[in-house]
């Protein structure tokens, strides 16, 4: 697997837990926690004052969008792998891939 690869591990090497979604970059890892933390912080810091509505949509827009899109790159289009990839429904799935005009 290259340095640049998104790589599954557990939280801690001793706990079966949850899995947490670390992306590489050269020397030192990421988290995505933290990748959206700062996005978001980018986010509040340059609003200069304006409003915000729909905020929960929006993250889970600009989240779901690209996670629906690597996901179906990596299973070459197959949309019942993707399905199982993502623990959706199939049915699910292409309602979520219509909705962002990814069908």
């Amino acid at each position: 697997m290259n340095s640049a690869a998104r790589t599954l591990e557990p939280v801690n090497a001793s706990e079966e837990r949850k899995p947490e979604l670390t992306l590489a970059q050269s020397d030192s890892r990421d988290t995505l926690r933290n990748c959206v933390r700062r996005s978001l912080t980018d986010f509040f810091r340059n609003l200069d004052g304006e409003s915000v509505n729909d905020l929960y949509e929006l993250v889970l827009a600009e989240m779901e969008i690209p996670l629906l899109e690597k996901v179906l790159e990596h299973t070459r289009g197959n949309q019942t792998k993707a399905a199982e990839m993502l623990g959706l429904n199939r049915g699910t799935l292409r309602k979520k891939l219509k909705q962002y005009g990814l069908l």
